[in-house]
């Protein structure tokens, strides 16, 4: 599991040390990831410049499998649903 997230890396790392993260976290400052995968947030009521929440599963060959794009800051998929779409990856990514 990867996180991407558009911040400055300091405040990342300090978030990192602070909350002892379980998992790797991608700095995307010039935002280059979050334009490829369509979830740059350039401007809106509740933000600008940066990434609508969003989660991509992605199998071992590199195919989406799953993907959620919020439209809000506040929008997240439930707890759930990521475990089901995680159970119904095909077993060749999971290994």
């Amino acid at each position: 599991m990867i996180a991407v997230v558009a911040q400055p890396s300091a405040k990342v790392k300090r978030y990192i040390e602070d909350t002892g993260l379980p998992f790797d976290i991608l700095v995307d400052e010039r935002r280059d990831v979050i334009k490829a995968y369509g979830v740059w947030h350039r401007a809106g009521l509740d933000a600008w410049n940066i990434s609508r929440p969003a989660l991509f599963l992605i199998d071992g060959r590199g195919t989406i499998r799953y993907s959620f794009v919020a439209d809000w800051q506040t929008e997240f998929p439930d707890h759930e649903t990521i475990v089901s779409q995680l159970q119904a990856l095909p077993a060749l990514s999971r290994g």
